[in-house]
Parts: structure tokens; C-alpha cells; sequence
């Protein structure tokens, strides 16, 4: 590797070509990136203090393509994004000045052919830079003076426009300090030698001044920097670059990584760390793929599966049923179930789940979600129940397997049950619900073929919001008004929707209900059933709330299968009970027994999902997985911790590292309480177990 400090415009200059190999990602310098680099110009060039500014490192290897010469192109690593930007901004800058000058060799002429074209050259070879598909054809034209294609690159359109508008408010001063400015700029300039450098390392450590390498940045060059050029190039444009066609380039940019965390879940059952997906696919890609045959059945996969994700993900599903079903997920953000839901729709494009079946999967996956939603069941559960879902699938009766794992689910993973959640859903604030829009709309489309875009309307509290209701509004609502509108302002009994909100008002029932635009004119299901209703009272909201309720456990529907059925799918060593506080006896009864129930009583208020079991030889308490186990004797309970000795802050060092030593429990800190006056502390070192465990289901540990 030789590194030298360069001033920008003589390095670009001196140099013949700089191409950006097919693996690079697209330009996404954004207006953000731009306007910090115009504004460092700028104070740059108006001040003559200032002798130089710094925008980053140029790393490039020659090319293989041509021999090495004095004009063999330079393949960039790294760089392209300030290349690009600068390109486009000499060009703005090119067609402002035309034939002035403001400084020595900033003259349009100038600019163009020592900067942005090779002009005794001919084809592609007469431009300083030739970025990637769409942004090549871009750049080109850009330079050219010519349209930009109909299929463009949006940020480099964007950017020069950005720039044109900058240099297009400058009076003289400021367009001589522009220039001054770009004489200014410093970089590294980093040539890599072929035999001695590795580029996909020095890539993985580049962390550029504009926008952060993504994983799918690090992931598409892991794959296809270390191949020969024709297969670089066939699998790009084979696969690669059809993927990037699919998502769009905005879509591309935002989605990508998170089909990529999805498509590794499927494949490991493991729930990537959201900064670790590129480690991840590198231990996946090592174990999947070695030859070239390999490299191309995982490109190839990933690009079967990608498209899989846009038809699910980003609105692309061809079929009208599956496409409603798959936009109720996404208002619902049901992101965590991508990992089933991508080999459940594998399996429908192989034939193996018919549509309908594969219709009846999503709906229930929706109901799940949904219903726990309601019944505020914590979530930090679901990426682990839908990493590891697909073990369950018996694809011989693949939806009944489907609803059997549903059913089967225990405790705080559990499917809610009908009058669970329509109980929650008759009593909770559903206002301030994140889901209010999604659940209206769902009750109101249920079972019409011409769905109501519910977008069209807004949210009506039949009971007005206003605290200081009415004379005829606390007639009506009897003695106990302030109570009946406190209890039931934001529940389901008592909001509707409606286009008339502001011609409502505060009014009282009978009027809204009987007025032009009223209750009894509306089109929608969800107010059909005031029409019938003399006033509104609590009886008239908890009737109400009775009816939405059954027509919501219609909806989102409880799994249905016959218990002969269910039976084949229960685990044969499922037995309940075989262990108690009984067969703990130093926790049962002796000077223990008040230290334990301590204990018990807050790990079980750390969140609603903890739960207990009692095993032969500890008491487990599991979120996701055991965080804590105990062990009681005499004088002491033995508490093992199950998350990494080194990750654990102790103060008071009470805990000691079991790594490799033989004991009880899961995990490899132990820890100890005599009595309860050590309560607090240790509650706050099994905290930090929980908190570890909750962060590893998520992914996110």
C-alpha cells in the first residue's frame, strides 16, 4: 500500500480514468452530505488562512482489464461518493462560468476537459468517471449536457440540481470563492498493490466522511470483489442487479439489510444482531459456499428469496387477495414474522402450500400479532418464535402444523383466547393505541368485497372529548357522568369514524346521530348500528363495545383444530407438575423461605412474560430463556446468572465467573443472597441476566 497526500484536482488531473467496479454501491450522498461539502468550500475559499481541506482518502487499485500503463484505468474501493459529488458539482459550476474566468483554469472549457472528460479519447474512455449502471448513464449525460435518461439516478439528479441552485445565488465574490475552494481540496491518495493488499479488507475498515457503509454494501462486495471480472460480472447483472431493480432505488437503500437479517434468520435460526448481519452472512456464506458452483446457488437464492420479500414487503404481490393480506401486516409491523413468512411463500411459488392455505398462514400470523397486541403481551418474544417457527412445519399438512404450533404456544408466547382478547379489547384506551387506524379499518372492511379506504375519514368519539361536557350530555349520561367518561372516553364502544367531525362537534347524540351527515346517513358498518340506539349511556357504549368485540374475534380468528388432530402434534414428554416448591425443601420451609419468596416475588415483576418452573434440581425463571436459576441450601441461595461473566457490572464483586467450572443452573455467572437486606443489589445483577436475554431474542444483544 503507498499512501501520499494529493490535492484533489491535480490527482484527478493526472489520472486517466477512475472506474467504479460493479460491486460498489450506488451514489447515496443525499442533499445533507452536498451541502456540508459546498459549505466547507466555501468557507475555505473565502478565507486565505485556510491553506487546505481534507475530504477523505481516494483508495484505488489498477485495473486488470487493460495492462498497466500510463492510462489503465483505476479501479476505486473507495472514494466514489466524494468523486461523484465533486464531478457533479464542477459541472453545475462549468455551466454558470461559460467563458468567464473568475480564477486562472476555472473556465468552463477548463473544467470539463481536465476534470470531467479525456478528450483525445474515444467511447467510454473520453470520461474522467464511470460510476455503476443507472448512476453511470446519469453522470454521462450530466456531463454531456445532455437529458438524463428516463430510468436516472434520483440522488444524482437531486445533487446536481442541488448544486445548480447553490452557484446559480452567488454573486462574483462568492463564485471566486467556490473555485478557490475546490483548489483547496486535499485527499489521500491510496493505491493498493494486487499482490500484497487484500481490498475486501481494506473495504470492510473503510468508514467514509459522508454515508456509513451498509451491511449490504459489505455484504454484495464480500461476494463478488474476490471473483474473477466475467463472473463478477455475470452474477451482478444475473442476479445482483436485478435484486437492486426489484426493491428500487429508494426501497434498496431502506430494505435491503432487513431482508438480508430475515433471510439469515430462515436459513440459521439464529436472529442476527441488527449491526452484526454481515458477520452473520460471512459464517453462512463460509459454510454454504466454497466453489463457484456454490457462490452462484447462494447468489441465486438470495435473489429468489429477495424477490419473495418485495412481493411481501413492498407491495409487489401480484394477487389481489395475498396483497391485501400482506398490507395488513405491514400497517400492523409485523416485520418479526418475515423469517416464517418468506418460507411460507417459497413454498407456495415451489407448490408445495396452496394459495388458499398460504392465505389462511398469514391471516392467522396477522391474528396473532394482533391479539397480543391488544392483550399488551409483551413483545421481546416474537423473533425467536418466528426464527424457529418453521421447525414445527409438517409440510405434508402444512397449515394444520401451522395452527397446531399456534395453538401449542405456552405461556407469555401463547395464542390469546377469544374472551382474553375481546375482554382487552372492550377496556383499553384504543385512542393512544398505535394500531386505532389499522383496527378500525379491518372491523369496518370485514367481509366487503369493496374495501373502504378509511384514510378518507377521521376518528369520532361519539362521547365528546371535552371535559366540560354539557348540560344535556351529563343529562344523559346520568349522576355518574364525570366517572362514565373517564372509564369509557377511548374505548372501542365509544370512537367511530366519520367525515364530519368538525360539523359534529360537542353536539348531543340524538343530533349527530339524526343531522345531515349523521349517524344515520353514514355509509360506513361501523355506525349503522347507531341508528337504532334512543341515547348514549353507558349501557349504550358497553353494548356497543359487545358487538365490535364479537366481530373483531371474527377478524383476527383463534386458531380452530379438532383435539384429535392437536394430539399428534403435543410433544410425547409434555408433562405438567412433576416438580414443586415441595422437592425444594431448604426453600419450602427454614430460614430461607422468606429470602426466597423475596426473590420470587420480584424476578416475577420484572415483566409480565417471566415465568417460573420448577425443575429436580433448581427453580428456573425464564423470559425468552432461563435468565436466573436457583439453587437453595441452609444458609444461602445460589443464584446462576445466565449471560457472559465479562459483561456483568458488580461493583461490589459478589458474583464470580463459572465459565468452566461444573455447576447447577444455566449460565456462567454465580452470585449469591444469605438475606434480605442483599436484595436490592442482587436484584440488580439479575436484572442485567433478564435485560440479556431479552436483548439476545431481539437480535439486538
Amino acid at each position: 500500500m503507498r499512501a501520499t497526500e494529493a490535492n484533489l484536482l491535480n490527482f484527478v488531473r493526472g489520472s486517466p480514468q477512475f472506474v467504479i467496479p460493479i460491486y460498489q454501491r450506488t451514489c447515496s450522498w443525499a442533499e445533507r452530505e452536498c451541502r456540508q461539502l459546498w459549505d466547507d468550500i466555501l468557507r475555505t475559499g473565502s478565507n486565505d488562512a485556510i491553506s487546505a481541506h481534507f475530504v477523505g482518502p481516494i483508495v484505488y487499485i489498477e485495473s486488470a482489464v487493460f495492462s498497466v500503463t500510463a492510462s489503465s484505468p483505476l479501479l476505486v474501493i473507495d472514494g466514489q461518493q466524494r468523486l461523484a459529488t465533486i464531478s457533479l458539482l464542477i459541472e453545475a459550476l462549468a455551466r454558470q462560468l461559460r467563458e468567464a474566468e473568475p480564477v486562472d483554469g476555472f473556465s468552463a472549457n477548463k473544467l470539463r476537459h481536465y476534470y470531467l472528460l479525456n478528450p483525445l479519447e474515444d467511447g467510454e474512455r473520453a470520461f474522467k468517471l464511470l460510476l455503476t449502471q443507472t448512476d453511470k448513464d446519469t453522470l454521462l449525460a450530466l456531463v454531456q449536457q445532455k437529458p438524463v435518461p428516463k430510468e436516472h439516478s434520483v440522488h444524482l439528479k437531486q445533487n446536481f440540481e442541488f448544486f445548480e441552485h447553490q452557484i446559480a445565488n452567488l454573486n462574483n465574490n462568492d463564485l471566486t470563492a467556490v473555485c478557490k475552494g475546490l483548489a483547496k481540496l486535499v485527499i489521500v491518495d491510496i493505491s493498493l498493490s494486487r499482490d500484497h493488499d487484500n481490498p475486501q479488507l481494506i473495504f470492510e475498515s473503510m468508514n467514509s466522511t459522508g454515508r456509513d457503509l451498509t451491511q449490504a454494501d459489505l455484504i454484495r462486495n464480500y461476494i463478488l470483489m474476490g471473483l474473477e471480472p466475467p463472473h463478477q460480472t455475470r452474477l451482478y447483472e444475473d442476479h445482483w442487479r436485478p435484486m437492486e431493480v426489484e426493491f428500487g432505488q429508494e426501497a434498496y437503500s431502506q430494505h435491503f439489510d432487513s431482508f438480508i437479517r430475515h433471510y439469515l434468520t430462515l436459513k440459521t435460526g439464529e436472529v442476527p444482531n441488527v449491526r452484526e448481519v454481515y458477520d452473520a452472512f460471512k459464517a453462512h456464506a463460509r459454510k454454504s459456499a466454497g466453489a463457484a458452483a456454490a457462490v452462484d446457488a447462494l447468489v441465486s437464492d438470495i435473489h429468489e428469496f429477495a424477490g419473495h420479500y418485495c412481493a411481501m414487503a413492498l407491495g409487489k404481490e401480484p394477487d389481489r387477495e395475498l396483497a391485501a393480506a400482506f398490507q395488513d401486516l405491514r400497517e400492523l409491523k409485523v416485520d418479526v414474522a418475515y423469517p416464517l413468512l418468506l418460507e411460507l411463500y417459497d413454498d407456495y411459488r415451489r407448490k408445495v402450500l396452496p394459495r388458499q392455505d398460504l392465505l389462511c398462514a398469514v391471516r392467522l400470523v396477522e391474528a396473532y400479532v394482533f391479539r397480543r397486541a391488544v392483550c399488551n403481551i409483551p413483545t421481546n418474544s416474537l423473533n425467536k418464535i418466528f426464527a424457529t417457527f418453521g421447525r414445527a412445519l409438517k409440510k405434508d399438512r402444512y397449515l394444520e402444523s401451522v395452527q397446531a404450533h399456534l395453538l401449542l404456544l405456552q405461556s407469555y408466547r401463547s395464542f390469546p383466547r377469544d374472551e382474553d382478547f375481546k375482554r382487552a379489547l372492550k377496556v383499553r384506551d384504543l385512542y393512544k393505541f398505535p394500531r386505532r387506524t389499522y383496527l378500525l379499518r379491518r372491523l369496518e372492511n370485514h367481509g366487503r368485497k369493496e374495501r373502504v379506504s378509511v384514510d378518507e375519514y377521521t376518528i369520532e368519539h361519539i362521547m365528546p372529548q371535552n371535559e366540560n361536557l354539557s348540560a344535556k350530555w351529563r343529562a344523559d349520561l346520568g349522576s355518574d357522568w364525570r366517572r362514565i367518561h373517564e372509564t369509557w372516553l377511548h374505548t372501542l364502544g365509544n370512537l367511530t369514524l366519520t367525515g364530519y367531525n368538525p360539523q359534529y362537534s360537542d353536539r348531543p347524540f340524538v343530533e349527530k346521530r339524526d343531522m345531515e351527515g349523521g349517524f344515520h346517513h353514514s355509509p360506513l358498518w361501523l355506525n349503522k348500528g347507531l341508528v337504532a340506539v334512543l341515547e348514549w349511556n353507558e349501557a349504550a357504549i358497553q353494548e356497543r363495545a359487545d358487538r365490535l368485540a364479537a366481530r373483531a374475534a371474527e377478524v383476527w380468528r383463534y386458531p380452530s383444530l379438532p383435539q384429535e388432530s392437536l394430539k399428534v402434534y403435543r410433544p410425547a414428554q409434555e408433562k405438567a407438575g412433576d416438580y414443586g416448591l415441595k422437592d425444594h425443601p431448604h426453600l419450602a420451609s427454614g430460614p430461607m423461605r422468606p429470602v426466597f419468596e423475596a426473590l420470587q416475588k420480584e424476578v416475577l415483576a420484572l415483566d409480565p412474560c417471566v415465568t417460573e418452573e420448577f425443575l429436580k434440581h433448581y427453580v428456573a425463571y425464564k423470559a425468552e430463556g432461563n435468565f436466573v436459576d436457583v439453587v437453595g441450601s441452609a444458609t444461602r441461595l445460589k443464584l446462576t446468572l445466565n449471560m457472559p461473566y465479562p459483561d456483568l457490572v458488580d461493583p461490589r464483586r459478589i458474583a464470580r465467573d463459572v465459565t468452566n467450572i461444573g455447576h447447577l443452573g444455566n449460565g456462567d455467572v454465580e452470585a449469591g443472597i444469605c438475606s434480605l437486606r442483599e436484595l436490592p443489589y442482587v436484584m440488580v445483577l439479575v436484572r442485567q441476566a433478564f435485560e440479556y436475554q431479552l436483548d439476545k431474542a431481539e437480535g439486538t444483544g
